[in-house]
């Protein structure tokens, strides 16, 4: 009783006429900074950090969370409509969202989204109510082998993203794996892979990576289909919002993305990006029509933004109820936190109720605030795909330019963001899929480390990744989801390999 009455006077704070001002201003900025491909959550709330002196800390970080969460909602708009992914969460979505919408169902691409991110970001915001307390100690429970574990199972989604040819899926996978290892060793210190280039001691930046496959690889093949003049015009068809079929293919990954997306979420250090790469890979994998993936499934478009934007929720429990950030946006807020002289913890909940309640029931608001925000500029977004594409590309180019250079201020990054993108043109030329590298280059600094750290702890033994309930769990999860997507492979070949039923007929 104690805790519902606390739950309702956050609803009292964060229904203030101010704070629904500072709430409306935070996930406004964080849509049109999510939109804005390489800035990112982090570094705007970062820049607004000085900005917040004056204001009360509850207002505040209501304000610094908005831009947080509002940011999953604006980074789907341009990987649907123009295959540039604004935050690198938005990867998956930008796979079957662009097809989509080259297939007129750019309306009903961004409809879904908008509500997977509704339906995603409330269900997360209730969890975390509900679930915050007994959800710490499960990551407590997490060390560096159930972290090698946890992405060792999502590395299995790979299976289910190399498309027709393993080999090329492998080929990805084993190139986004060399570029996770550019940089510094963190564990010796030692420089790998550098070439005598100072810049590059520092690790390639996820995000040059991700603009450069996905938005200049997609510049230089709409530039070869205008000077092959086969470039076409794409049309809206249908309604601009979802019609009953794909509301009802859309129910279950709603459903799934939640769960997933608030799970991962709880980790620290797991994020958002992977948790959408893990939905879209159970979405296929349990697809009736896995085919259908990569050519404008909406299932791959509801099923990830949900997922990120519960993750988003997710990490808001190790962060109130540990002082641990679970990414790099959550860091920034807990230097808010500690700027006002709040540490988070689990004393947070009985010192400052009003604070912690406020901030949480913000995100309720909030998230109904930006559904009301995006439905109805759908119908201005969708107006984006009648711009010719002699001003549509430079745009695009200038987006991701500015997004590249804004990063850390380095001319190097834009000649790799441009390598990228030649990278990307080619493999979509040989039909190479680019999600494995993606999720190679995402997972693969984290799995190293915490390798190298569990074997440390261990001696060297390997025994240690089967020495707890959770280990064994794990290894039992990514065990199944091979079997599983090796069974549904082997299935697909041979019903592919039987006639068709009126041709034996037909032979009888």
């Amino acid at each position: 009783m104690e805790a519902l009455i606390q739950v309702l006077n956050g609803f009292s704070v964060s229904l203030q006429p101010h704070n629904l001002w500072y709430t409306f201003i935070g996930v406004l900025m964080g849509t049109v900074i999510g939109v804005l491909p390489g800035i990112g959550p982090s570094a705007a709330m970062a820049l607004l950090i000085p900005f917040c002196y004056d204001l009360s800390p509850t207002s505040a970080l209501i304000m610094m969370a908005g831009i947080y969460y509002g940011a999953q909602y604006g980074g789907a708009i341009t990987s649907i409509l123009i295959n540039t992914p604004g935050e690198s969460s938005s990867v998956m979505t930008a796979i079957d969202g662009y097809q989509m919408a080259r297939k007129g169902r750019a309306g009903a691409a961004l409809a879904i989204s908008a509500w997977g991110s509704f339906i995603g970001g409330t269900l997360g915001v209730v969890a975390l109510t509900l679930l915050a307390v007994p959800l710490t100690t499960m990551a407590l429970g997490f060390g560096p082998a159930e972290y090698f574990m946890l992405m060792l199972v999502a590395m299995t989604a790979v299976l289910s993203l190399t498309g027709q040819s393993p080999a090329k899926g492998m080929l990805s996978t084993m190139l986004g794996l060399a570029i996770a290892t550019v940089g510094t060793d963190l564990q010796s210190g030692q420089i790998r892979y550098v070439p005598g280039i100072p810049e590059l001691q520092e690790g390639i930046d996820f995000i040059i990576v991700v603009i450069g496959l996905f938005a200049v690889g997609e510049v230089f093949h709409a530039l070869e289909e205008g000077i092959s003049d086969r470039s076409e015009i794409i049309r809206l068809k249908g309604k601009l919002m979802l019609n009953r079929e794909e509301w009802r293919r859309s129910v279950k990954p709603l459903a799934r993305g939640s769960l997933i997306g608030f799970l991962v979420g709880v980790l620290p250090g797991a994020g958002a990006t992977i948790a959408s790469i893990m939905s879209y890979s159970v979405e296929k994998n349990s697809s009736r029509h896995p085919e259908e993936f990569g050519k404008g499934a909406i299932e791959g478009v509801a099923g990830p933004e949900t997922a990120n934007n519960a993750a988003s929720s997710g990490a808001m429990v190790p962060l109130l109820t540990l002082g641990v950030p679970g990414s790099g946006s959550t860091a920034v807020l807990l230097g808010a936190f500690i700027m006002f002289g709040i540490q988070p913890g689990p004393m947070l909940f009985q010192t400052k109720p009003d604070l912690v309640w406020g901030l949480v029931n913000s995100m309720y608001i909030g998230n109904v605030m930006l559904l009301l925000l995006n439905l109805p500029l759908i119908f201005i977004f969708v107006r984006l795909l009648y711009i010719p594409k002699g001003i549509l590309l430079p745009i695009v180019l200038v987006l991701s330019t500015i997004g590249i250079f804004a990063i850390n201020n380095n001319v190097l990054e834009l000649y790799l963001c441009l390598f990228f993108g030649v990278l990307g043109y080619v493999f979509r030329k040989i039909d190479v899929p680019l999600a494995p590298l993606v999720l190679a280059v995402v997972l693969g600094d984290l799995m190293e480390q915490s390798f190298r750290q569990a074997m440390t702890i261990s001696g060297g033994s390997l025994g240690i990744f089967l020495g707890s309930w959770l280990t064994m769990g794990l290894a039992a999860i990514g065990a199944g989801i091979l079997g599983y997507t090796f069974y549904n492979s082997s299935s697909r070949k041979r019903r592919g390999s039987r006639p068709p039923r009126e041709a034996v007929i037909a032979s009888k």
